[in-house]
């Protein structure tokens, strides 16, 4: 579905990144992951090797403008077009509003909004060469909230992504270029399992029975469970969507 495509994924090393980057790979394309941690990295690229694919990494800190600017030079350096790029790399602390530090609020800003406007901007001309796709990741946490979930700083972020997406729909339209976000439910990936064991006992009892009542497939999600979507997205199947919000989340949103 995905053969000759080339597809820029951050936070690629492993949760939902890792995910769509193995279901890229298994559809023939080839990838390139950008993350922090390069053991990490180097581990993930052994997997997706063996799908006899192109595979590349970057460990780079995307909150950081600077490094964001670096990694799309190098990106365009071994890949001068690119036919998807997901902006997947963010963070997801849960802190109550009147607890939110300046640097806890700068940290989910610069990484799950800065990060995905300036790479995008950073690659437009590599992907209007390909009318390449941009597929952003959201949140139910931008319009839907949780008891016992504080996501001010979160949301925010969130929020901004799924405005990011729809106005950017429309201004790359002409050029050929779609742009898409996923909104996943609460997927097991690493940093879901760090935030539920902050959660005292009784929190993760809570959590528990939360998931079972607010979900209507009663459990969280897989990673798996949001790649195929993103292969939808990058694929030619999907060649006239653009600008959409896909709800991928189990029901949540549902209720």
């Amino acid at each position: 579905m995905l053969s000759n495509k080339r597809a820029v994924i951050t936070g690629g090393s492993d949760g939902i990144g890792y995910g769509i980057a193995k279901a890229f790979a298994k559809n023939n394309a080839d990838v390139f992951l950008v993350a922090r941690n390069q053991q990490k990295l180097l581990k993930s690229a052994e997997a997706l090797s063996s799908f006899g694919v192109e595979v590349h990494v970057l460990s780079a800190d995307l909150s950081n403008a600077e490094e964001v600017k670096n990694a799309a030079t190098e990106i365009r350096k071994i890949w001068p077009e690119i036919d998807v790029l997901v902006n997947n790399a963010g963070i997801a602390r849960f802190i109550p509003f009147l607890q939110t530090s300046q640097v806890d609020f700068d940290l989910h800003i610069n990484l799950n909004v800065m990060a995905s406007y300036f790479l995008s901007q950073a690659l437009i001309d590599s992907l209007t060469q390909r009318k390449g796709v941009i597929i952003n990741i959201s949140s139910y946490f931008s319009h839907r909230m949780l008891p016992g979930r504080p996501s001010t700083a979160y949301s925010i972020t969130k929020g901004a992504i799924d405005a990011f997406t729809k106005s950017l729909a429309y201004e790359l339209g002409p050029q050929g270029i779609r742009v898409n976000a996923i909104a996943p439910g609460t997927v097991n990936t690493p940093l879901v399992q760090e935030n539920i064991e902050r959660l005292s006992e009784e929190g993760k009892q809570k959590f528990s029975q939360m998931i079972k009542t607010i979900y209507p497939l009663g459990r969280i999600g897989e990673p798996e469970d949001i790649s195929g979507a993103a292969v939808f997205l990058a694929s030619d199947h999907a060649r006239w969507m653009t600008g959409a919000i896909l709800a991928v989340d189990g029901g949540l949103t549902t209720n």
